[in-house]
């Protein structure tokens, strides 16, 4: 099993549909644009958003096994994915790819 590196990419938000249909909120997401996690193995990163993680985390644990080749060809790199959270009012893509280094 290999490590997989978790690169938050970019960040958007749409204050329009948030005014629209969501109930205020104190705190949303912590993301930062080029921030990196590294999952060892299929392991969820310490800090790492949950939802997040439960969008990519059937990504995360092929590559780890050394599958990929998502969707026959969707990314350059077969041993990678480009995945987002699923919230729909500020959603985040993170870029995430299988390491060559063994996870522990």
């Amino acid at each position: 099993m290999k490590k997989v590196r978790i690169t938050v990419i970019r960040k958007a938000c749409y204050p329009d549909l948030m005014k629209k249909y969501e109930n205020p909120i104190e705190h949303a997401c912590d993301e930062t644009e080029g921030t990196v996690y590294i999952a060892n193995g299929w392991q969820k990163p310490e800090g790492f958003c949950h939802s997040a993680w439960d969008s990519m985390s059937p990504f995360v644990m092929t590559l780890a096994h050394g599958g990929g080749n998502f969707y026959d060809g969707w990314m350059k790199n077969p041993r990678s994915a480009m995945i987002s959270c699923n919230d729909g009012f500020r959603p985040v893509s993170f870029y995430i790819e299988a390491l060559d280094e063994d996870a522990d």
